[in-house]
């Protein structure tokens, strides 16, 4: 899926990522783009996020890092299960794009 030419990951999330993601809120004040699983995710069982690292625009790998969300092989950024930087030099969390939830099997982007 890509929403303006980036590919979008769609993520349906277990509750052990929904419940590693929550457990790590309470630490989110001091984060470098600090941001609640429930600020990231409008569905606790989906993270919908742009799939572009925030440091030079290399594609994270899913289910890899130390953190288990996303890793990115360019030069090393660990994302959690709600896409928010944890270590490495990217300057932001995984973008969110727009969307809304339509029904139980739709999301519309933008």
């Amino acid at each position: 899926c890509k929403w303006r030419s980036k590919p979008v990951f769609i993520r349906k999330r277990t509750p052990e990522m929904i419940q590693s993601s929550k457990k790590d809120d309470c630490i989110a004040p001091s984060m470098r783009e600090p941001a609640t699983d429930a600020e990231r995710c409008k569905k606790p069982e989906w993270l919908i996020c742009i799939g572009v690292c925030t440091h030079l625009g290399c594609i994270p790998q899913p289910d890899a890092g130390n953190y288990g969300g996303y890793f990115c092989p360019c030069h090393g950024s660990h994302y959690d299960h709600s896409g928010r930087i944890r270590q490495g030099p990217a300057p932001k969390n995984l973008e969110l794009p727009p969307h809304q939830f339509m029904d139980e099997f739709t999301v519309k982007l933008g």
